[in-house]
């Protein structure tokens, strides 16, 4: 009795410890199990970190190439680009944004939305400063042109200031008189009052001076005032006085006359002849003697004579 007893307690022990055994394993399995999952959490996770590293240098060289090209762009463009500051400043505040988020923050998505908005702008920098550089190109061009209508229209005044300034001669000197038959002598007076020409110097009484005044329709009509300068050989002036009586303005100089006559042309031809009478006590000299005959401020005529 006592002996099945005992048997019976030996059968109640292994059951225990069989029970014991089958935990023990489940156990083990379990934590197989957890430590299974837990390397394959942790090779996921360093997948993750690693992708995610790789994600934020491509944006760090994203970026980086991005305001590189953008810096480029602003050297390429000159003073146009110095129009477009306010642009210029917005691109970099957003570039140093991004900077701070990838060392800090790192939120991938956001971020790489951000760097898309940053794209945008930047791009619409460079059509900013394409429309700039087209009207920039187009006023060049519009300036071009009116410097070239500018030259064209200088060169036609001037061609037109050249012919009015030829015109302007021809009409000056057409409104000049035309002498012609100009002759000057020594004459005699012989007692009967007929005048003979003389070379004589004991002889000369008068110096005669004729021409004729050629008809031109362009002189104004009206009274003409015309002067005579006879020249000795020493080239003093015959006058008939010292002051400013005999004298005239010819081209801002005054000159000594040695006659004056005002006549009255009507465009027609006109003979006139004048005369310079000698002082009983006025001594000429020999040689030749010039003749000018002077209107307005024009000299219309020269001649010469001879007393010995």
């Amino acid at each position: 009795m006592e002996k099945q007893k005992n048997i019976n307690t030996q059968q109640g022990r292994g059951g225990s410890n069989l029970w014991m055994y089958i935990i023990i394993v489940i156990m083990a399995l379990g934590i197989i199990s957890v430590s299974l999952w837990l390397l394959s959490v942790k090779s996921t996770m360093n997948e993750l970190l690693a992708e995610k590293e790789l994600q934020k240098k491509e944006l760090q060289n994203e970026l980086q190439i991005l305001m590189e090209e953008h810096e480029e762009i602003k050297i390429a463009y000159g003073d146009v680009a110095d129009s477009l500051q306010v642009m210029d400043s917005v691109i970099q505040a957003n570039a140093i944004e991004i900077k701070k988020m990838l060392n800090y923050k790192w939120e991938y998505y956001k971020i790489k939305k951000k760097m898309s908005k940053l794209q945008e702008i930047a791009q619409g920098y460079v059509r900013q400063m394409d429309s700039i550089v087209t009207v920039i190109n187009h006023l060049t061009e519009e300036n071009l042109q009116i410097k070239e209508e500018i030259k064209i229209e200088k060169q036609k005044y001037r061609k037109l200031e050249e012919q009015t300034v030829a015109l302007s001669g021809k009409v000056e000197e057409a409104s000049v008189f035309n002498v012609y038959n100009l002759k000057s002598s020594a004459v005699h007076k012989k007692g009967d009052g007929k005048e003979v020409e003389t070379d004589k110097i004991r002889r000369v009484d008068l110096i005669k001076v004729c021409f004729t005044l050629g008809e031109n329709s362009i002189i104004n009509p009206g009274k003409k005032t015309i002067y005579v300068r006879i020249a000795q050989p020493d080239k003093k002036i015959l006058v008939k006085g010292s002051d400013d009586k005999y004298s005239f303005n010819f081209n801002n100089e005054v000159l000594q006359y040695s006659i004056m006559e005002v006549v009255n042309y009507e465009n027609s031809a006109l003979d006139l002849c004048v005369r310079w009478h000698k002082r009983i006590t006025q001594e000429l000299k020999p040689g030749l003697y010039h003749v000018d005959v002077f209107e307005g401020d024009n000299n219309i005529g020269h001649t010469t004579f001879v007393l010995r």
